[in-house]
């Protein structure tokens, strides 16, 4: 159990940094395409590598797969353009608001599940949305931020990246589950590798962009990106329960809030916090439920 909740609060950690290195990338000068096709290439790079030699050592044999390869392809195609969408979001806004923008997956997943599996909400589901918007309200410093500092497009990027996410994360809980999830991960990464360089044509590989800094930037960002996270909540997951795991995933929020205040020295006073802790609480409370009921189930299932 203990393990579980390290790789899964591990592999949260790992995204919340992301749009503070992506920050850095873009100081250092490079594109979107540079920074979003360099984490993918790198990670599918990574992630292959690593199924490959995970195949030759375990040499554990996997029963067939009855879903078809490209379909995790397509679905990986959503990552992708989460990457494009939010990384263009980072380099219009702050990165402490981006991520908050990115945050807003929770409420469209439920209403996604409502308007495609026609799965009616509860009202504690709808409490939380109501509480998660008025938290974004507070995280965002729209309060205290005139109307002429706003960037529309910005904003419009980093919820089309929370679109883009809550269709995967929903695509990534129907599809390849009878995967290796080394394999899974790399066919998805894959994917929006694939999307990002039709999207975004990778000139880094025959620019000279990689003898510089971008090099380094592209590994950082597929190692905590693409490749740590996978790795973690394949392993972590299955022996915490996805509730659990949804509710530590949320500690991506408050680090990405704070890697932007250290490291970037982005101003995030204590309103900006309080709906920070506001967005954290309404991910956490409707899931108390469930895990009062798993629990339950568990203990009779011992006795």
């Amino acid at each position: 159990m203990l393990k579980g909740i390290i790789l899964v609060l591990f592999g949260a950690c790992s995204f919340g940094i992301l749009s503070t290195f992506v920050k850095l990338a873009y100081a250092d000068g490079y594109s979107l395409s540079d920074v979003s096709g360099t984490q993918a290439f790198f990670g599918a790079v990574l992630l292959w590598t690593f199924y490959f030699l995970q195949t030759k050592v375990s040499k554990k044999i996997y029963p067939k797969s009855t879903t078809h390869w490209f379909k995790l392809l397509a679905a990986g195609a959503f990552t992708g353009l989460v990457s494009m969408f939010y990384y263009q979001c980072v380099k219009l806004v702050p990165a402490s608001l981006a991520i908050i923008l990115l945050m807003q997956f929770v409420w469209i997943s439920v209403l996604l599940e409502f308007f495609i599996y026609k799965k009616k909400p509860s009202n504690m589901q709808v409490l939380a949305i109501v509480v998660i918007l008025f938290g974004t309200v507070l995280a965002s410093g729209f309060i205290e931020t005139n109307a002429d500092q706003i960037n529309i497009k910005g904003i419009i990027f980093g919820m089309l990246a929370a679109l883009c996410y809550a269709i995967f994360l929903m695509l990534n809980g129907k599809l390849g589950n009878d995967y290796p999830p080394l394999k899974k991960s790399a066919l998805m990464i894959t994917g929006a590798c694939i999307l990002i360089f039709v999207v975004l044509p990778p000139q880094f590989l025959i620019n000279g962009a990689l003898s510089g800094s971008l090099l380094k930037w592209g590994i950082i960002l597929a190692v905590f990106g693409t490749f740590i996270p996978p790795i973690c909540f394949a392993a972590g997951i299955p022996k915490i329960g996805l509730t659990l795991s949804s509710i530590l995933s949320s500690v991506e929020l408050p680090v990405a809030v704070m890697m932007s205040s250290l490291i970037l020295h982005e101003e995030v006073n204590l309103i900006r916090w309080l709906g920070v802790i506001i967005i954290i609480s309404a991910v956490i409370i409707p899931n108390l439920e469930n895990i009062k009921k798993q629990n339950i189930f568990n203990r009779k299932n011992i006795s």
